[in-house]
């Protein structure tokens, strides 16, 4: 039976399309979206999209059909999850692994903000080793992998400063766990034991530049959509110090494994989700417009009406 689903137009958003449903492979369950996540970066991978690539990496929704392997969640349980792609769309096929089941205290629009911002958030945590009393400086920090990155930070103990675009986009912040919001690098006086860099340009190597003896700088991405500069002879910085590229799939932990923790976080209120916009999933394209003018702090999710609701509505 066609389902409804979310293709590239070739301009950098995306049209309603009838498609064929999904037909799982043996170790994926069948899920009915209920809610996903805009993640900038495939915002990104809409203007040149792959041939037969479609967008949707964090869904939460209702499996309708079990894996036929026998494992992951039964049919009817609320799932979060983390396709490869294809999740804009009515029903999509997740792997058993890239899986958690929900509980009914968590909403599907919460749920789906967890994915890729957390999941990336959780695994920075590890790259840079026990967080205790360390200077942690985070460039890029208002969207929603800043706020997942800052609340498990400070649960360990680190004092993070927040570099963000706009004072009001970094209040929430404050209210999360950051020691310090600024707004300008210049402002970052001190000398930090860890950064996370995410914006590239100059700001990659001005934050080398700020790191203490011994420090660590985590690059992950450059959101300027700039190349960093990194001049490694720029003695301003600590001596030594570490270069590390971050890569939020390369785990010893399955997507699964670490969904579940955040999902266990998240329930019991020690991990806070801050879903800024929430909009039906027909105005995809304006939410993709407002992700492009920085418009959105932390996440953005879109819901899917359930159609056997809709249609016993009289």
């Amino acid at each position: 039976m066609p389902i409804q689903a979310l293709i590239p137009n070739g301009g950098g958003r995306v049209e309603v399309a009838s498609i064929a449903e999904p037909r799982p492979a043996p170790d994926e369950a069948l899920v009915a979206v209920r809610a996903f996540s805009i993640n900038r970066g495939e915002t990104f991978l809409l203007e040149r999209p792959r041939n037969g690539w479609r967008p949707g990496k964090d869904v939460a929704g209702v499996v309708i059909a079990s894996a036929a392997d026998g494992g992951g969640p039964a049919a009817g349980e609320r799932v979060v999850g983390h396709p490869v792609g294809g999740g804009w769309s009515q029903r999509v096929a997740v792997a058993t692994d890239r899986l958690t089941p929900l509980p009914d205290r968590l909403s599907f629009t919460d749920a789906a903000a967890l994915p890729l911002a957390g999941l990336t958030a959780l695994r920075l945590t590890r790259t840079t080793g026990p967080l205790a009393g360390r200077r942690v400086l985070m460039t890029g920090a208002s969207g929603g992998v800043g706020h997942f990155f800052v609340q498990l930070a400070a649960a360990q103990g680190a004092l993070v400063t927040a570099v963000v675009a706009s004072a009001q986009r970094g209040l929430r912040l404050l209210g999360l766990g950051a020691a310090r919001v600024i707004t300008d690098l210049a402002e970052a006086d001190e000398r930090y034991d860890v950064a996370i860099e995410s914006v590239g340009g100059d700001v990659t190597g001005e934050v080398w530049s700020r790191l203490a003896d011994h420090g660590l700088l985590v690059w992950l991405g450059q959101a300027s959509r700039v190349a960093p500069t990194l001049d490694f002879f720029d003695w301003r910085g600590g001596f030594p110090a570490t270069l590390r590229k971050f890569s939020y799939e390369d785990s010893e932990f399955t997507v699964a494994e670490d969904l579940a923790t955040l999902v266990r976080l998240a329930a019991s209120g020690r991990l806070h989700t801050e879903v800024t916009t929430e909009r039906d999933w027909a105005d995809t394209n304006a939410v993709i417009d407002a992700l492009l003018s920085r418009e959105v702090r932390g996440n953005a999710v879109l819901t899917i009406p359930d159609p056997s609701k809709e249609a016993s509505a009289p």
